[in-house]
């Protein structure tokens, strides 16, 4: 029989899963990742200790962490502040017993950004409420990415054909868990080619990441040789292999390290050092780190200012980067954020009746106070918000008189404009003609 028919009937007597997971990688024989598996330790370095990578990683989390979530239904008279759920409570005070909701989404979004993939655990069950115990929505839980592993069941093993499941190891326990796609948030980046998993972008540019890591390295070992190049030791004469090991220990003790810099070496007759590591200024080591630290942001969606390098900007369009950075990177990470939570936490009979939660983007723009000024008097004047709407801005408490829409009296609607004049031409024209 042949491979391809022994294959084939394989498949009738076993269902088939497909088995995704990105968070966890394989390793091969000549991978470090074995040897640190096998217990053997290695030299290897996270991209997590870059400090491009670290810096990038970091804002993204942290702009993710600070925005406030609301809770709106679209209404006939348009957006308005529903009333707080249960799960509205979670998502702004405590969504469990163990961190504050800036910290579950800011862990989530750092193992999105590392790993490709985020997730965060519904805890269903049942709930007291004045009226009695209700299913519900007990806690959201943050999963460890590198934890899970992602089942596509196409045979129906698990009930319903096509269904996703997430499989979760708690490394703590060594406990299994087995949830449902719709008990599970899944906040993926925005490189994914099948639309279930996500791709990081330390994966992707594995090689300018790891680049960046070795210059790191070179520097160091600079500090720790107290910033003193390598050297030939000429010397007149055949040496055998030991005498030459008992000069290198001999003189690398005294040449190398802090303790060595600036201090003279005497040089025995016949010996001459020279050395042989080129200039950082000749190998233009500092433009190309750079370089790599720009190509690192870019892919994170990172604007230079963001990352210290200031050549070309400066203060006054840094604000305008800081736009391009929520215009650019952090709507998509927004819409992503919302789409996913109004799909696994709204309830069927609070989607229909057009309530949804949403971020409110505006806190990234917080400016300085008489820009704000500036910008609150201009909504209440201009009749877009009312004078409590603008003292909600700016932290204050509402005041009875201050519900209602103002502007500038002079204003008239646009089918209007001319009329005036025609009134006063008639008036002009009826006095003319009884005076004549």
């Amino acid at each position: 029989m042949s491979r391809k028919k022994r294959r084939r009937r394989q498949e009738r007597a076993d269902p088939v899963i497909n088995v995704k997971n990105t968070a966890t990688e394989t390793a091969g024989l000549m991978d470090d990742e074995l040897l640190e598996w096998l217990g053997v330790r290695t030299n290897r370095k996270k991209s997590i200790q870059e400090a491009t990578y670290y810096t990038c990683l970091r804002i993204l989390s942290e702009a993710i962490g600070k925005l406030p979530i609301k809770y709106y239904q679209e209404t006939e008279r348009g957006k308005i502040r529903a009333e707080p759920t249960e799960v509205t409570r979670l998502l702004t005070r405590r969504p469990n017993p163990y961190m504050t909701p800036t910290q579950l989404f800011t862990t989530v979004e750092a193992n999105c950004q590392h790993y490709g993939n985020g997730y965060i655990w519904i805890q269903r069950g049942t709930i007291d409420t004045p009226y009695g115990p209700v299913w519900g929505i007990k806690g959201l839980y943050p999963m460890q990415s590198s934890a899970v592993t992602v089942w596509f069941d196409d045979a129906g093993v698990f009930g319903k054909e096509g269904g996703l499941y997430y499989q979760y190891s708690d490394p703590r326990t060594g406990r299994t868990y087995m949830f449902s796609m719709w008990d599970v948030v899944h906040i993926k980046t925005w490189c994914t080619f099948d639309g279930i998993m996500g791709k990081s972008v330390s994966n992707i540019l594995r090689d300018t990441v790891g680049g960046s890591l070795k210059s790191q390295d070179y520097m160091n070992r600079l500090y720790e040789q107290g910033l003193t190049a390598a050297m030939a030791l000429q010397y007149t004469g055949d040496l055998d292999n030991e005498r030459i090991k008992k000069l290198q220990r001999k003189f690398a003790d005294k040449l190398t390290g802090s303790a060595a810099a600036g201090k003279v070496i005497p040089i025995p007759i016949g010996l001459q050092l020279q050395p042989l590591n080129i200039k950082l200024t000749d190998a233009q080591f500092f433009e190309l780190k750079k370089y790599s630290a720009l190509q690192i942001a870019a892919a994170f969606g990172i604007k230079p200012n963001q990352i210290n390098n200031y050549d070309k900007s400066s203060y006054a369009n840094s604000e305008m980067q800081q736009i391009d950075f929520l215009t650019d990177t952090e709507l998509y990470r927004l819409k992503t954020w919302e789409e996913e939570l109004n799909a696994k936490l709204l309830m069927p009979r609070e989607a229909e009746e057009g309530k949804f939660y949403k971020f409110n983007e505006k806190a990234i723009l917080r400016t300085d106070s008489k820009t704000q000024m500036e910008i609150v008097t201009g909504y209440v004047q201009n009749g877009l918000y009312t004078p409590n709407e603008g003292r909600e801005l700016l932290d204050k408490e509402w005041r009875p008189e201050g519900d209602v829409l103002m502007a500038n009296g002079n204003y008239i609607p646009l089918e209007m404009i001319g009329t005036q004049y025609s009134s006063d031409r008639n008036t002009q024209e009826g006095g003319g003609d009884g005076n004549s």
